[in-house]
């Protein structure tokens, strides 16, 4: 598999890339942009390819196509667009393997990650375009027995997405299928680090018969926070949903209220995974490797504290660094490589601070802790035991590859050290005590709780956090309850 990008000159010093992907002599997934800033990939720092560097008014050209194909794509009925949505989807499905390429290209991730992502994107497009057709209103009992009330669900408008680079396919199929299902038309502010997945998905939209102005792209480095503005200060956006971290959720969250528009974000998080004394060490060994290593470390619902009994706190860390000591770190492509590089380097400058902090502080660095030869966005693999409250992983995501290690003594100390937290958007805990398993899951203040698993996204199951880590949710059936309004009618008879 090989990514072939090709630049001409045109007036104006604007450039337009065509990224084809193919396999031997036969290209299969092919597209055009002008292009404008340059994206290299984080492994190698070749460069990838260059996207368009849209402005204000850029944006508020990609609104208004939007708000003018609201208009007939609202009307459009909802078994049309559940084929829109499949037909996408198939498409999606007959192009993994250049998808896949496209986000290792452009994130780092292993190929074999990217692929499997590619899958749980098109998941998304798959079950929301069975949604699409069972979004039903209600008939109530009205109080004056002479009138009849019933309820609509009818589509918010015009939605602002704003995705984030970890996840380029996945977190877009997560908002705009539902989006799409619903009625709505979307514009998309691609993430900077990896707008080629973007584009790519918005070129098989086309194909798949979305009809024009109901998916629009925007690409921005430099202008980001403007366009940014654009979409949560614009009257014609009436809807925005935001995948990022804590902060920039909060100024956004501000912007939105000029407006005041409908909102759903999913934000930063900072997870424990707390190992009691009577789990099954081998399977909570499996749900951390899952869990907190995925990604480099790099997503919101890693685990960033670990938590282990005292009694099977020695036996487990052994388990762990024997296990991260056959992971092999390098380029996203390389045949025997298991986790990729950082997106940047002010990630492996976050980390590095992390591990750092942590040493000063009394914490025993069992494993990695350093920067890797391999280039700049490469940080090893890390494993840090006597972890203790007042180090900065414990108050911040680290999003990176370091598992922290914290022992415990009992349940109820286990619980404060976990909900000890502004955020909380998952958590996890291994244990094979039934009552238990039920008291811990209640207790923790988090929105999505894993026992004796670590990998929980599914599409079927609402996806989102509490407290400072958002609000709404995506997938399952309530994920579409964030891109409709309801609607009462009463009728005097």
């Amino acid at each position: 598999m090989s990514v072939e990008i090709g630049l001409e000159q045109n007036p104006g010093d604007a450039f337009r890339s065509t990224v084809r992907l193919s396999s031997g002599d036969s290209p299969r997934l092919e597209f055009q942009t002008y292009t404008a800033y340059l994206r290299t990939n984080p492994s190698t720092l070749a460069e990838v390819g260059r996207c368009p560097e849209f402005d204000e008014e850029d944006a508020e050209a990609a609104i208004l196509a939007a708000h003018t194909a609201l208009a007939t794509f609202r009307t459009v009925p909802p078994r049309q667009r559940s084929r829109i949505l499949r037909s996408w989807h198939d498409l999606m499905m007959e192009n993994i393997e250049d998808l896949a390429c496209i986000i290792t290209s452009e994130n780092g991730k292993p190929l074999a990650d990217s692929t499997t992502e590619v899958k749980y994107a098109a998941s998304f497009l798959e079950w929301f375009s069975e949604e699409a057709p069972r979004i039903y209103g209600d008939t109530i009992q009205a109080s004056n027995p002479s009138c009849r009330l019933i309820t609509l669900r009818e589509p918010v408008g015009v939605c602002g997405l704003i995705v984030p680079w970890n996840f380029p396919a996945a977190m877009i199929t997560r908002k705009v299928g539902p989006a799409l299902a619903a009625g709505c038309t979307v514009v998309v502010k691609a993430p900077a680090e990896a707008p080629l997945t973007a584009l790519a998905l918005a070129e098989l939209a086309h194909r798949a018969g979305v009809p024009k102005g109901v998916v629009n792209i925007i690409t921005a480095s430099e202008n980001t926070v403007a366009v940014g503005r654009v979409l949560t200060t614009h009257p014609m956006i009436k809807k925005v949903s935001f995948t990022g971290s804590t902060a920039v959720g909060k100024l956004l969250m501000k912007q939105c209220s000029s407006t005041l528009k409908k909102l759903s974000f999913e934000l930063g998080g900072n997870a424990p995974f707390i190992v009691f004394e009577d789990a099954d060490l081998d399977v909570a060994l499996r749900g951390l490797i899952a869990s907190k290593f995925r990604t480099s470390g790099q997503t919101c619902v890693c685990a960033n504290r670990i938590l282990v009994h005292r009694s099977v706190y020695d036996r487990f860390i052994e388990l762990v660094v024997d296990a991260v000591k056959t992971f092999e770190v390098g380029d996203g492509f390389g045949d025997k490589t298991t986790h990729g590089p950082l997106i940047h380097q002010r990630a492996v400058q976050r980390v590095d601070d992390h591990v750092k902090d942590a040493v000063s502080k009394g914490a025993r660095l069992l494993h990695g802790g350093q920067r890797l030869p391999l280039g700049p966005n490469f940080f090893d693999i890390t494993v840090l035991a006597d972890m203790t409250p007042g180090m900065r992983i414990c108050h911040e995501e680290t999003f990176g590859p370091v598992a922290a290690l914290f022992p415990f003594d009992t349940e109820q100390e286990a619980i404060d050290l976990a909900n000890d937290c502004e955020v909380g958007l998952a958590g996890y805990f291994f244990s094979k005590d039934a009552s238990r398993c039920w008291r811990v899951a209640e207790a923790l203040e988090v929105g999505m709780v894993g026992v004796n698993i670590g990998a929980i996204s599914d599409p079927v199951a609402p996806f989102g956090g509490i407290k400072q880590s958002g609000f709404g949710r995506e997938g399952s059936k309530y994920g579409i309850d964030e891109f409709v309004t309801t609607k009462m009618v009463m009728t005097g008879i």
